[in-house]
């Protein structure tokens, strides 16, 4: 295939900037996923959420937020990635790199930029009831890919959803 835009999704707390995890799409349609070990400085707050996880399990489990750059350096360096949340997703990358002293190398757009000739509010429908058709739920980031490659796959033509 080869030819498959770039989508992401981050996870985030709720106060919106502190990622729990991240998902982006490959060129081949694959997804790479993984959970965020919170660095110390995220946590300092006693009001922070970390969503549906543990502190244990984003240590255990999620890798460093450093590790998350470098394997989206390796995927995506100079790269405009698609999200359906821009602010959140953006502010959330924006905290990873701040977390190192680093200006973010990858862009985010809007999606549905991607289909200039869609009415306005038509991506985000479209988007919602395929997320209902394949059972999936929009909080999880790579759920939230698999829609958009699902979606993009649709609305291109290029490939007959399964």
């Amino acid at each position: 295939m080869g030819d498959m835009p770039a989508f992401i999704a981050v996870e985030t707390g709720g106060d919106g900037d502190l990622p729990l995890a991240i998902a982006w799409s490959l060129d081949d349609g694959r997804i790479k996923h993984t959970l965020i070990q919170p660095d110390e400085d995220w946590l300092d707050a006693e009001t922070v959420s970390l969503g549906d996880y543990s502190r244990e399990e984003l240590a255990s489990i999620g890798v460093s937020p450093l590790d998350v750059i470098r394997e989206l350096e390796t995927d995506h360096f100079n790269a405009t990635l698609l999200t359906a949340g821009v602010f959140d997703d953006e502010a959330a990358i924006s905290r990873l790199f701040d977390t190192y002293g680093l200006d973010p190398f990858v862009e985010l757009a809007p999606a549905e930029t991607l289909y200039p000739d869609l009415d306005p509010g038509e991506w985000a429908r479209a988007r919602n009831e395929l997320f209902g058709e394949l059972g999936l739920e929009p909080m999880r980031p790579e759920q939230e890919v698999e829609v958009m490659l699902h979606l993009h796959r649709r609305l291109s033509g290029s490939v007959e959803d399964e």
